[in-house]
């Protein structure tokens, strides 16, 4: 299948928004529905006709599309926090590909969560703490392993770090869906220009839509 610049910048986008989603729980203990659904309902996504359904509906990731502008430009500013959790995403994604064994097992970990969850709404607690499960016996494993900071007494609510790993492996999700649509790392170096007027597009097609 061939992919286009919106696929890739979808893709980016989404590995944003949960970096996002993450230092917002991290640093202030919460983070609004609208951005954190997307990247939750992305992981039960496993045969999605296009891209864009990944995420769900059209503008699901637009928190994320804004973030990359931001890296970008440094308009309103870069956010150099941010842009470790994106690059840990990224390692970590690349690291998991040659991990076949590992991805093995969250695929069937997905697809048991995913039957499991019944009738339960998306951004439920059991579902999240199944999710946050998966990534604590997988990817949490992988050296080095993806530490985020904030204020303490966010990071010890124990809900609040099963929706930060759960996020942390949506954000692989994203990851690994940005290397499948033809994203790479030197496309991030110096591809900049392009990646910025698709992510402009994406934000302009969505309001419109």
């Amino acid at each position: 299948m061939t992919h286009t610049d919106q696929d890739r910048i979808i893709a980016l986008a989404g590995v944003h928004q949960a970096a996002y989603c993450v230092q917002r729980i991290a640093n202030r203990g919460s983070v609004d529905i609208e951005p954190l659904e997307p990247c939750i309902y992305s992981l039960f996504q496993i045969d999605a006709e296009d891209v864009p359904s990944v995420y769900g509906e059209p503008g699901a990731v637009a928190t994320g599309a804004r973030q990359v502008i931001a890296q970008i430009t440094g308009e309103p500013e870069r956010d150099l926090d941010l842009t470790r959790y994106v690059i840990a995403l990224l390692r970590h994604e690349r690291t998991l590909a040659k991990r076949r064994d590992i991805l093995a097992v969250i695929g069937g970990r997905i697809s048991g969560a995913a039957a499991a969850r019944g009738n339960l709404p998306l951004l439920d607690r059991e579902v999240l703490a199944g999710l946050a499960g998966i990534y604590a016996d997988t990817i949490s494993k992988l050296e080095p392993r993806i530490i985020v900071r904030g204020n303490p007494r966010y990071l010890q609510n124990s809900d609040n770090q099963d929706r930060v790993r759960a996020l942390l492996l949506a954000g692989i999700r994203s990851a690994m869906l940005w290397h499948q649509t033809g994203g790479s790392r030197w496309q991030i170096l110096f591809g900049r220009n392009k990646l910025l007027d698709a992510a402009r597009a994406y934000l302009r097609a969505t309001a419109n839509a």
